[in-house]
């Protein structure tokens, strides 16, 4: 076998070993096509269906917003702590606290939830290169993030949220990422 075809099997291998499917990387001009929604479950840590809180590192960036009007809660805070890539994917890590009100039924919430019943569905946009990143699927079909319809997040407890994605060439040094319907997060660094 050439060392050129060797590489590319050893490659291959360590995708499908890592549960990794086709790249989740298209075109902005609708040239690719291969889009995640957010059904799947990923290697977040979860415990009995609670976002485990763990120590990740400080946040890029980290804001407090508004909830909308038919979710259980009235604010949501996001930190996102980073998107750090290892080999060919990256996984970004985000922690988000609920603040539900004082008369809620729950003291839990679902990302899905505090985003109005509506999937996080997170994109990378590459604005210089007109790309789009969106979550890999492993073998199964199955996206690589953090369920976000089962994890439950506690009240004024931060919880963490991993999606994983095709890693963006080594000339990428920052990506935009639009999370939800929370308003867009802007040159969030890629780690190497």
């Amino acid at each position: 076998m050439r060392p050129f075809h060797r590489a590319a099997a050893t490659a291959a291998a360590a995708i499908l070993l890592l549960g990794g499917g086709p790249a989740g990387c298209s075109m902005l001009d609708g040239s690719d096509s291969s889009e995640g929604s957010s059904a799947g479950a990923s290697g977040v840590t979860v415990e009995g269906g609670e976002a485990a809180v763990d120590t990740v590192g400080e946040a890029i960036v980290k804001t407090t917003v508004g909830a909308p009007p038919q979710a259980p809660v009235a604010q949501v805070e996001i930190a996102v702590i980073g998107l750090k890539v290892r080999g060919r994917l990256a996984t970004l890590t985000v922690q988000m606290t609920p603040r539900l009100p004082d008369d809620a039924e729950n003291d839990t919430a679902s990302p899905y939830e505090l985003n109005g019943d509506e999937g996080l569905d997170p994109v990378f946009i590459d604005p210089v290169n007109l790309k789009r990143y969106v979550v890999v699927k492993d073998s199964r079909g199955r996206e690589l993030q953090t369920d976000d319809i089962r994890t439950d997040l506690t009240d004024d407890r931060t919880g963490t949220l991993r999606f994983t994605f095709a890693a963006p060439p080594e000339h990428v040094k920052a990506l935009d990422l639009q999370l939800g319907e929370w308003p867009t997060f802007r040159d969030i660094p890629v780690t190497r």
